[in-house]
């Protein structure tokens, strides 16, 4: 078993470079637009350097998607251990909100790489089942409903970016998610439906 060997400080802050440039195309949105070599010239490296660290277009999406989706993650987890449960979870889906509309052009493209099932979008995914799993817990969150369906949410507040006054529905779409996730809600919702409540 061979493991990737720590770049050297010029290379890993070529590398990036690299990405904080895309990262900035990304948000203007000309990311798939733009000729390839030219990104070489915004991070101010050679092209030689830019194939050599990502050989293809693809590639270097990759690299900005799994950046990205390290930085949420981690905020997520940082809400979590400062704030309770619930207070955590709704805070970090009205920074999600937040943070797309201040980034559409990235957002967009990186909404579509995870509905498309990269790898590194599960990262997310851990880290928001984790504050759902805390709010379980200590009884704040319903236990019927998991990340994936909070993610979901996410995923459709990103893809009607275009709608006139998306943002006031971006935030009215969190305020159900977050309300209707609430074990107050859950047990409201039994009660209409004739179940008994749970308890444990």
């Amino acid at each position: 078993m061979t493991t990737d060997k720590p770049l050297r400080a010029d290379a890993r802050r070529n590398r990036e470079a690299i990405v904080t440039a895309a990262r900035e195309v990304f948000d203007a949105g000309r990311f798939f637009d733009m000729r390839y070599d030219d990104l070489a010239g915004l991070a101010g490296v050679g092209t030689g350097t830019l194939y050599r660290n990502f050989p293809t277009r693809e590639a270097l999406a990759e690299a900005v998607y799994r950046s990205e989706i390290a930085t949420l993650s981690d905020r997520a987890r940082r809400l979590g251990a400062t704030r309770s449960a619930d207070e955590a979870l709704a805070t970090f889906l009205r920074d999600m909100v937040d943070h797309i509309d201040a980034h559409q052009g990235l957002a967009r493209t990186l909404a579509t790489l995870m509905s498309a099932g990269g790898g590194s979008g599960h990262e997310l995914e851990d880290a928001v089942a984790e504050l759902v799993a805390a709010g379980v817990a200590d009884g704040s969150l319903r236990d019927d409903v998991d990340a994936g369906a909070v993610l979901m949410a996410l995923h459709g507040i990103g893809a009607a970016h275009a709608r006139p006054g998306w943002r006031a529905e971006a935030d009215g779409v969190v305020t159900l998610v977050v309300d209707g996730l609430r074990r107050d809600a859950a047990v409201g919702d039994r009660a209409v439906r004739g179940e008994p409540e749970r308890h444990g």
